[in-house]
C-alpha cells in the first residue's frame, strides 16, 4: 500500500506538470489518431489482396494494432520518461538525491516521471481492441479475460525489465540514448504479428527485443489464439527478466560515482 501511495503521489505531480501545457492534449490526440488511421489503412490495403496474413484475419490484426497502441502508450506514459530521467540523473550526478531517500531506489527511478497525455494512446488502443473483438465475434469469457490480463502484465514486466537493463548501462557508458532510439524503431515491428517475419527476425523480436511478448501474445489472448505454452513462456520470461534486471540494477548502483566524484 505504501508503494501504491508513492506511485499515486508521483502521478499527481506528473499531472500537475503536464497540465501546464494543455495544448499537448490536442497534439497527442491528433498524432495518435493519425498513426492509428495509417495502421488501419495499411491493413485495408493488404487485405484487399489477400484473405489472411500469417494466419491472421483482418479483424484479428485490428486487435493487434489496438494492443500495439495500448502497450506503446503505457511505455511512453511512465517507463520511457522515467528511464530517460534516470539516465540524465546519472550523467549529472543528481541521482544522489534519490539514493539517499528511505525508499527503494529502483522503485523511485521507475515511477517518478510521467507523460500524462500518452494515456490517450492507451484509451484509443483499448477502444480499438474492443471494436476488433466485437467484429471478430469471439466470446470473451472469464478465462480468456484472465489470460489476456496475465499476458498483458507479463509483457509489460518484460518490456520494463528490458528498458531498465538498457538504462542501467548508463552507469558505465556516458550516453546510450541511441540504443533507446533503436528500441523504438524495432518496436514499430510490433504493428504486425511476429510470425510473419523470417525466422532470425522472429528470434530477435521474441528474445533480444521482446516485442512478441509485449504485443503479439496479448493480442493472441484477446482473439482466442493464445496457447497455454505461450502464456507460460511469457510469465516465465517475465520472472527471469525481472530478476536479472534487479540484480543488474544493484551492480550498476555500486558503480555509481555520484556528483562529488
Amino acid at each position: 500500500m505504501r508503494y501504491l501511495r508513492l506511485a499515486g503521489l508521483f502521478l499527481r505531480i506528473g499531472v500537475l506538470n503536464e497540465l501546464q501545457y494543455r495544448a499537448n492534449f490536442f497534439v497527442q490526440i491528433f498524432e495518435t489518431v493519425l498513426a492509428m488511421l495509417v495502421s488501419i489503412g495499411g491493413i485495408s490495403i493488404i487485405f484487399a489482396h489477400t484473405g489472411t496474413l500469417g494466419g491472421w484475419k483482418s479483424d484479428e490484426l485490428l486487435a493487434l494494432v489496438g494492443i500495439y497502441f495500448l502497450v506503446g502508450g503505457l511505455i511512453n506514459f511512465i517507463i520511457q520518461p522515467s528511464m530517460q530521467r534516470l539516465m540524465e540523473d546519472v550523467r549529472t550526478g543528481t541521482l544522489d538525491f534519490m539514493l539517499t531517500k528511505p525508499e527503494d531506489a529502483q522503485l523511485l527511478a521507475s515511477i517518478r516521471q510521467v507523460q500524462i497525455w500518452k494515456l490517450i494512446d492507451v484509451i484509443l488502443g483499448l477502444g480499438l481492441v474492443i471494436l476488433a473483438v466485437a467484429r471478430v465475434g469471439v466470446q470473451v469469457g472469464a478465462m480468456q479475460a484472465l489470460g489476456f490480463g496475465v499476458a498483458l502484465l507479463a509483457g509489460g514486466a518484460i518490456v520494463y525489465s528490458f528498458w531498465l537493463l538498457l538504462a542501467t548501462l548508463v552507469f558505465w557508458f556516458v550516453r546510450i540514448d541511441n540504443i533507446l532510439v533503436i528500441f523504438q524503431s524495432v518496436y514499430e515491428a510490433g504493428r504486425w504479428p511476429v510470425g510473419i517475419y523470417p525466422g532470425w527476425l522472429q528470434m530477435v523480436l521474441t528474445f533480444l527485443v521482446p516485442v512478441a511478448f509485449a504485443v503479439t501474445v496479448p493480442a493472441e489472448a484477446v482473439v482466442g489464439r493464445l496457447t497455454p505454452e505461450s502464456l507460460l513462456g511469457a510469465v516465465l520470461l517475465a520472472v527471469v527478466m525481472l530478476t536479472i534486471s534487479r540484480q543488474f540494477w544493484r551492480i550498476g548502483v555500486r558503480h555509481y560515482s555520484g556528483a562529488s566524484a
